[in-house]
């Protein structure tokens, strides 16, 4: 599960159009970066309560078809991978009404005392607070030196970074962190959690195929990430039979 150690996160972007004008931070900075905020812890409480059969952070082919796992309501989420660089390419299909939230690059981290190695030198559980964590989280960030995000071949230079509010993650039993952290991840509610990375939110997005490819560079740990997305943006209505 979540321990003392950083557990990171890459996280895919989606495809527009090739108008940037669909790329909106429309509203009040303030209110729009309270926004941001919580829809980033969101995006992990989505990300966590799926089991690793059924996860989007999982899937590792074309074939493309968990990416819709777990999504409802206005706004939709999409997955990287989990704890790993790489090249990648994905399918998804995915409404023309929503607005697609991304991380492409991000870190979290969950407070879990004594479990997956959240413990002091002699074994005892160990309580990290939010400032903490939150240092944790940074220390993989800042050492981020490159990304790009491109749509349909442009480039995409809505990207701000976003530190989550805090946040509750339950876990279930098959849960993204049994195999790194040995088995010691038991299913349960933990709490709080808290993710810093750099985010990109799409709205407008007019039916048809696309493609995203984003990538992310941090060479201290050893992480370089390419990942393509092959979209297929569905038409909707919202007139009432």
């Amino acid at each position: 599960m979540m321990s003392n150690n950083r557990r990171t996160c890459q996280v895919l972007a989606l495809a527009s159009t090739l108008a940037v004008s669909t790329i909106s931070w429309a509203g009040d900075r303030n209110t729009d970066e309270s926004n941001l905020k919580e829809l980033s812890a969101q995006w992990w409480q989505w990300a966590l309560s799926i089991p690793v059969s059924a996860n989007p952070l999982t899937e590792l082919t074309d074939v493309g078809s968990i990416c819709m796992v777990g999504q409802r309501g206005p706004v939709w989420f999409l997955a990287g991978t989990l704890f790993s660089g790489g090249t990648f390419s994905r399918k998804c299909s995915v409404p023309a009404s929503v607005t697609l939230y991304f991380p492409v690059t991000n870190a979290m981290q969950v407070n879990t005392p004594g479990i997956c190695g959240q413990t002091d030198p002699n074994g005892a559980p160990v309580v990290l607070t939010v400032p903490e964590m939150r240092a944790n989280s940074a220390a993989f960030i800042d050492g981020v030196t490159n990304m790009t995000v491109t749509l349909d071949g442009v480039a995409v230079k809505s990207i701000r970074r976003v530190r989550s509010e805090p946040f509750v993650a339950a876990l279930p039993v098959d849960n993204v962190f049994v195999a790194p952290c040995g088995g010691d991840s038991p299913a349960g509610v933990y709490s709080p959690g808290v993710d810093d990375g750099y985010y990109v939110k799409l709205e407008g997005l007019r039916p048809g195929p696309h493609t995203l490819q984003f990538t992310a560079l941090n060479p201290t740990y050893g992480y370089d990430l390419n990942m393509t997305y092959h979209l297929t943006v569905v038409p909707t209505s919202k007139r009432e039979r």
